[in-house]
């Protein structure tokens, strides 16, 4: 399944997509798309529906993100062993994980703002993974089965913010850094997420090239490593590394975003984004 919400921000309705790609209208069914509604109970109540049978949705709305109720919102670095070689970086021996704040959430397509003193935003087209039923010490070959599934995230950083220390989340955090959707797109439509094709232009030019199969730590390693650390509970979501392209890593000299630059982005099976960058003006 391919669960979405649509409409103006903050007043968004829960919707799914149908076989043809058309948007259909789930308020009838349930209230929202959120933790209830992705555990594998809702899940398979969602899954006996046929999406023909709901209304369809009209014009071109607004898509949000694709479910509420993100109690955490956890990142991981340098997860793409050809994105670490491009950046100088060894391959880590685990998981680097950091935190993207809450309120640096978005929809797929909304404008991605630059900050105030900003100089150095960049782009990175990642593949998220959504949970759905509380994690603790979970084993790697169970690990997948916690998971409802998955996203695009386009891990919106600024460089210059990023490494003034040697904790990243203020470079990862701000307003508008964390577009996700345009769906959440269920397990069972991708068996295999190692396998996905990815990437994302900027201004119409291909920037990055990927695929997942280059991940460092698979989402099976993840889920088990997180579940070690951190109960993760339904609705938490993981954006789990970007491949090469990223605008630090551009030689012989680094490339960044400016206000007017349009990031379009995409991963096999799971859709597109699209982001105009504007000036913060507050």
């Amino acid at each position: 399944m391919k669960l979405c919400r649509y409409g103006k921000n903050g007043f968004e309705k829960p919707g799914m997509i149908d076989a043809e790609g058309k948007l259909r209208d789930l308020s009838k069914v349930v209230p929202q798309i959120g933790p209830d509604e992705i555990s594998p109970q809702g899940l398979r109540r969602l899954g006996k529906l046929k999406p023909e049978s709901l209304p369809l949705v009209k014009g071109d709305p607004r898509l949000g993100v694709p479910y509420v109720g993100i109690g955490k919102f956890v990142a991981i670095g340098l997860n793409y062993s050809d994105h670490a070689a491009e950046t100088g970086s060894p391959i880590p021996p685990e998981p680097i994980v950091f935190m993207k704040a809450t309120t640096c959430i978005s929809g797929p397509d909304d404008d991605v703002i630059q900050p105030k003193r900003s100089t150095q935003l960049d782009w990175e087209v990642e593949l998220a993974f959504v949970i759905g039923s509380k994690a603790q010490y979970v084993k790697k070959e169970d690990a997948l089965k916690y998971v409802a599934g998955y996203c695009i995230v386009n891990d919106v950083s600024e460089r210059a913010f990023q490494f003034a220390t040697n904790q990243w989340d203020k470079g990862k955090g701000f307003d508008t850094a964390g577009p996700i959707g345009p769906w959440l797109v269920t397990t069972d439509e991708i068996p295999n997420p190692q396998v996905l094709d990815m990437w994302l232009d900027v201004n119409g030019k291909r920037m990055q090239t990927g695929n997942t199969r280059t991940m460092i730590f698979d989402v099976a390693t993840l889920v088990s490593h997180l579940s070690e650390y951190m109960t993760l509970l339904p609705g938490d979501i993981v954006t789990t590394g970007t491949p090469p392209g990223v605008g630090l890593g551009m030689k012989p000299t680094p490339i960044y975003l400016k206000p007017g630059d349009v990031m379009t982005l995409g991963i096999q099976g799971l859709g597109a984004q699209r982001q105009k960058v504007v000036a913060w003006s507050g």
